[in-house]
């Protein structure tokens, strides 16, 4: 499993981001044949090779040649994306991306989520830095992705709603309860795309863990400061704790090797009175802080009153972070937890030439026979809507093909 870690102690933006993925290794050629599948008018995007204070970088320049001053507004991005031959799985990513900007723009300028505009830059540039970073991380093979504290920056920046002091009310907003700080440099170091961005798609804000690197990727930022380098530095490599006869391709989340019982914390608690469309933002929140499973359960509690019993399964590490974020983000006031333990199989997942095209399937082995293998539902449901056929016939059709035989051995 390949990991990523984002070291913004020069802040974050969307060029600075597109930039640190093309200097790590990812073709421009093909990226940009990627980020063709989403309609939006006639635009270049140059990558050039730059100094930021001694540091060599790579700056990315998105350059319109016609404007779409109309995809300002949620509906119109959301319209846009939803049209494009992306898959399902950079379009959920992107999407996360552009409504948390949208939400947070919403909130501090005290206006309806739908009626509210984009105001950094232009929808072209920021849905190219948006999905210009998503697909690039997709091409370097990266699962998992880590982020240091990021440095906002300090002093004044001109917007269309006047001065505003560093970082932005947007910028802020989206980056509450992430570690942040401000040091140095008198400019707006972090942007609005750029921390949601990072905000969306990093699993932890923590120091760089232990990892064997593989590639940097270095971007660059719009102004070449004389005393401090103004770039963006992505490590891309593999975690430490995996050794390298073990490392495959696509272990899914570092999987263990085989079989074997680990101990994992049960956290619980039943609610009653809480508003069933908040579930959906608090089950992302839990996963995003480390999760390993979330489910609901009806229940009925006294009185008769319908509830729901939330349960998180997790590492003992990650327990404390997650009992906090249920205590903030529901109307519960008390957890119940436990130690337990689990025995999982090793998870790999390979992409499979079917008779429908290449589809991703997770094989799960116990020792080195494989004893399960079941297709990516993202990738059926692609191609179920691609060939108008229902979507059972295809999980039915592709499953079948992967036939594994008595001794586990697929004979697609």
């Amino acid at each position: 499993m390949k990991i990523a870690y984002f070291d913004c102690f020069s802040g974050i933006s969307g060029d600075m981001c597109l930039g640190a993925i093309v200097d790590a290794g990812v073709s421009m050629i093909k990226l940009q044949k990627e980020l063709k599948k989403i309609p939006i008018g006639s635009y270049k995007v140059r990558a050039r090779r730059v100094k930021r204070a001694g540091f060599v970088a790579t700056k990315v320049d998105v350059m319109q040649s016609s404007k779409f001053k109309s995809l300002r507004k949620w509906k119109d991005i959301e319209r846009i994306i939803r049209s494009t031959s992306l898959s399902q799985e950079i379009r959920r990513k992107g999407l996360k991306v552009f409504r948390r900007l949208f939400r947070a723009e919403a909130e501090v300028h005290g206006k309806r989520f739908d009626s509210i505009h984009l105001h950094e830059l232009s929808a072209v540039d920021c849905i190219i830095d948006i999905f210009g970073t998503i697909i690039g991380i997709d091409m370097l093979g990266v699962k998992k992705i880590y982020s240091s504290p990021i440095n906002t920056g300090s002093g004044f920046i001109e917007t269309d709603h006047g001065i505003l002091p560093v970082p932005a009310p947007a910028t802020a907003e989206i980056l509450k309860n992430v570690p942040v700080y401000s040091k140095d440099i008198p400019f707006e170091l972090t942007t609005p795309t750029g921390a949601a961005i990072i905000r969306e798609l990093s699993a932890e804000f923590v120091d760089m863990p232990l990892m064997n690197i593989e590639s940097i990727g270095i971007g660059a930022g719009n102004i070449d400061f004389k005393d401090a380098p103004n770039v963006l530095r992505l490590f891309v490599g593999r975690p430490e704790r995996t050794p390298r006869s073990e490392w495959k391709p696509d272990v899914a989340d570092g999987g263990p090797a085989g079989p074997s019982d680990e101990k994992v914390v049960v956290i619980e608690t039943s609610i009653d009175d809480m508003n069933p469309q908040i579930y959906e933002y608090v089950v992302e929140r839990l996963f995003r802080a480390g999760a390993l499973d979330v489910y609901l359960t009806n229940i009925l509690m006294k009185k008769g009153r319908p509830g729901i019993n939330l349960t998180i399964l997790c590492a003992e590490k990650r327990q404390e972070e997650l009992m906090k974020t249920v205590l903030r983000e529901t109307t519960t006031i008390g957890l119940r937890f436990y130690e337990t333990k689990r025995m999982v199989l090793q998870r790999e997942i390979r992409g499979v030439d079917t008779e429908y095209g290449k589809v991703r399937v997770k094989y799960s082995k116990l020792g080195n026979d494989i004893v399960k293998a079941v297709p990516e539902y993202e990738d059926c449901k692609r191609i179920a809507e691609k060939l108008n056929m229902p979507l059972v016939e295809v999980m039915k059709h592709i499953t079948k093909g992967l036939n594994l035989g008595k001794k586990g051995k697929q004979t697609y």
